[in-house]
């Protein structure tokens, strides 16, 4: 499958949005998916799997964050990595199911409460961390209710999607350890997550109207 099967693939799974015209960042997270998944394809590694292990790394980020926020930090690097690679090689094997998309969904969740639950590990507030992840998670469910309402596309890529989440979470860990500041990546985190579910209630709203 050559990248602009796959991009016309991805982009028909995904509201219509086209990798090829987004941004350097989210373009170049879809095109590093599909590389590797190629890869992963043609050695019969099956979505399934690459999602149970992404969903495990992600579990172990808390526990490894008691003793290295900088391992924890690399854990959220390879499960971000996988987490686009599940899709990528079920679209490239031809692989691609409802029950697999749900749980790839429900793993993002889980993957999600797992990194916030570092940033608690590392000293965060409870109340912090908590709020962050409700912002988050409305975030997504708004969307999802959206499509269920008849939005035909993503509506918008907001500067809240997930792959701000595991940038801010990877690089937050790492952050911490320069500066005494455990507060900071889950309040970058929650600003984030207000500031896109502000631009998607707007993209709602114009296509519900």
């Amino acid at each position: 499958m050559t990248w602009d099967d796959y991009a016309e693939a991805w982009s028909g799974l995904h509201g219509g949005f086209d990798p090829r015209r987004a941004s350097p960042v989210v373009r170049g997270w879809v095109l590093t998916a599909y590389t590797i998944g190629v890869w992963l394809g043609r050695r019969r590694v099956s979505p399934m799997t690459v999602t149970t292990i992404g969903l495990l790394v992600c579990v172990a980020v808390p526990f490894a964050a008691r003793g290295s926020l900088l391992l924890a930090a690399f854990l959220i690097l390879v499960a971000a990595a996988a987490d686009g690679l599940d899709g990528a090689v079920a679209v490239i094997t031809d692989r691609v199911t409802k029950i697999g998309f749900v749980y790839d969904s429900v793993a993002d969740r889980i993957g999600e409460l797992a990194w916030l639950a570092a940033f608690w590990v590392a000293g965060a507030p409870g109340w912090l961390v908590t709020a962050a992840g409700a912002a988050s998670w409305l975030h997504e469910y708004v969307r999802a209710r959206a499509s269920a309402a008849g939005m035909s596309e993503i509506g918008v890529v907001t500067v809240g999607e997930r792959p701000t989440r595991a940038l801010i979470a990877g690089l937050g860990l790492v952050l911490i350890t320069v500066i005494d500041r455990p507060w900071l990546p889950a309040a970058l985190w929650l600003a984030l997550q207000f500031a896109g579910l502000a631009q998607l209630s707007v993209a709602v709203r114009r296509a519900l109207r």
